[in-house]
């Protein structure tokens, strides 16, 4: 069973060694332990953890951006290949519509993410432009909720 819950300060240490995992890295631009807490103590920027079998699994990453919309930044979970991704990505919608009245959730992805591209277009997400960051293709994507 999967479940979301207000990151903890307590928990960027292990938010720091699942951004280490070598099928985590290629895909994120990794914080260190001082930039997670920086984020986290932003008052736009919201931190969720991901609990399979009530046991931490993962983190989103969401910033406000307006009052409807939320960039969903980043989502890390520590065993791929499980399903626990996709169900968090939908908690993480509903609780996003919840608490936060969004209509829109956007996320930029590494063209060469083709798990992550492949998963957010089963989800519902649809490009609608394209950027580079440090010479690597962007693919920016959508979706209304």
């Amino acid at each position: 069973m999967i479940e979301l819950a207000p990151a903890l300060p307590e928990h960027i240490d292990a938010f720091v060694v699942m951004e280490q995992h070598s099928d985590t890295t290629p895909f994120i631009i990794p914080y260190t332990n001082a930039q997670h807490q920086a984020e986290m103590r932003n008052q736009d920027t919201i931190y969720l953890s991901i609990y399979s079998n009530k046991a931490l699994s993962g983190f989103f990453i969401l910033v406000r951006h307006a009052n409807t919309e939320i960039e969903f930044r980043r989502v890390v979970v520590d065993s791929k290949c499980r399903g626990i991704g996709q169900q968090a990505i939908a908690q993480m919608e509903q609780y996003c519509i919840a608490h936060f009245d969004t209509q829109r959730i956007w996320l930029d992805v590494f063209e060469s993410n083709q798990r992550g591209l492949h998963i957010y277009n089963k989800l519902g997400y649809r490009q609608f432009k394209t950027a580079l960051h440090q010479g690597q293709p962007l693919i920016l994507m959508e979706k209304y909720v």
